[in-house]
């Protein structure tokens, strides 16, 4: 059918839906492009009278913004902004979701979007976005309210990694803790304490390292990276007697395969693990494998002179090896 303005509202909506359908029907973290925005923002400038076939993703949503000023198409428009950006925070393409704010901002207030102190860029730009009033006649599956509030902890979340990574850790550690303060899963929140934690230790604070894997613990039990986090620490703190005891619950942790807890969250088909997944969070959540954390348990035993203890431990490691052997380990 020919694009026509009057249905394009109801078009746009169903679009927002389908495609929040589309994401949150698997677990899968999500990637690519959202090839069905790009047809939908198309549909939009033909209506005007206007062509964007040749320009690039960014290029297309900077033509639309600023050529159509349809009353009924802003708050469908800003909604599709909204899921645009959690597409291209999931591909880790920060500046181009600030740049789409901006201009979300720019277009629904002239001359106000602009950066508070002390806060990112990104972060002040989404918080600076107003949410489109919701039609009652167009039902959405998922408010672009709730989708705000998940786009800001993922914002957050993802650039505390990257100044992590970047050895910038106050900046981290700071934008971590908004992150921990938002919107997710208690999975994804036990997540946030453990790279705080790892943030901690690597600026020299010990103990605060611990809090905050502990924390992580307390939020998920099914955290285990937060376990062999904690026992690094420990290590590093001479603290042998802790170490080894969270050494050995991590071990007997492994050996267990509970039944997933379900999320005491109000569950959300766009949620924030679906957009949050870089290689630093991939290496800081790094599963051990039995072998590995009984390997430790008997070297530590060793440097620390329970010979007895080592070689019990050094002789279920071979034994793990052994079967290990069939598996490719």
């Amino acid at each position: 059918l020919p694009a026509a303005l009057p249905a394009l509202p109801l078009e746009l909506t169903v679009l927002y839906n389908s495609l929040l359908f589309t994401a949150g029907a698997s677990d899968i973290a999500i990637k690519g492009e959202a090839e069905g925005i790009r047809q939908g923002l198309l549909r939009v400038l033909e209506a005007c009278g206007a062509c964007g076939q040749d320009l690039g993703m960014e290029e297309l949503w900077e033509k639309v913004l600023q050529e159509v000023t349809v009353e009924e198409l802003q708050a469908p428009l800003h909604r599709l902004g909204a899921l645009q950006a959690a597409w291209w925070l999931a591909a880790s393409r920060l500046g181009s979701v600030a740049d789409l704010f901006q201009l979300l901002s720019t277009a629904e207030h002239p001359g106000r979007a602009h950066c508070s102190e002390g806060q990112s860029k990104l972060l002040s730009v989404i918080k600076a976005w107003q949410v489109p009033p919701e039609g009652a006649s167009l039902p959405l599956v998922q408010s672009a309210k709730d989708l705000k509030e998940i786009l800001c902890t993922a914002a957050a979340f993802l650039q505390g990694l990257q100044e992590l990574e970047a050895g910038n850790f106050p900046t981290a550690l700071s934008l971590l803790q908004e992150a921990a303060g938002g919107f997710c899963s208690k999975k994804t929140l036990a997540q946030i304490y453990t790279c705080l934690g790892c943030c901690a230790q690597q600026m020299g604070k010990p103990q605060t390292a611990l809090q905050h894997l502990k924390q992580a613990l307390q939020v998920d039990f099914q955290c285990l990276p937060a376990l062999s986090h904690v026992a690094a620490v420990y290590h590093e703190l001479g603290e042998t007697d802790a170490e080894l005891q969270a050494l050995t619950l991590l071990y007997e942790a492994l050996g267990k395969n509970p039944p997933a807890a379900a999320s005491s969250s109000p569950y959300f088909l766009m949620r924030t693990e679906l957009l949050v997944h870089t290689p630093v969070l991939t290496s800081l959540l790094r599963h051990h494998c039995p072998s590995e954390v009984k390997y430790l348990l008997a070297q530590r035993c060793l440097q620390d002179g329970r010979v007895a203890d080592a070689v019990e431990h050094y002789l279920d490691f071979l034994s793990l090896l052994q079967e290990g052997l069939q598996q490719q380990v």
